[in-house]
């Protein structure tokens, strides 16, 4: 199955977080935060204006972005969890 997302969003797929600190300690799953970075798998077609015109999303598919904490909405897709975010939610690219 293939995921095509609509107009101005994205489909995501969050990258794994540290494992360990700098210091070497090892963090347990129960204490690991949720990634807030991820690469972008498919890109919608744009958003569309009021007189009628698109324009198109600044980040493209295989670009590393950094998102909020709680942005987005998850769905799994072929047992891969994804997430589907606006582009407004991104708040940066990475490069």
């Amino acid at each position: 199955m293939k995921l095509r997302p609509l107009q101005d969003r994205l489909v995501v797929r969050r990258l794994d977080g540290e494992t360990t600190t700098k210091g070497g300690i090892i963090i347990p799953d129960s204490a690991k935060e949720r990634p807030l970075e991820g690469e972008v798998i498919a890109v919608g077609a744009g958003k569309r204006m009021d007189d009628g015109n698109t324009v198109a999303c600044d980040v493209k598919a295989g670009d590393r972005i950094l998102f909020g904490k709680y942005s987005g909405t998850e769905v799994q897709v072929e047992g891969v969890e994804h997430l589907i975010l606006r582009e407004d939610e991104v708040l940066g690219v990475i490069s």
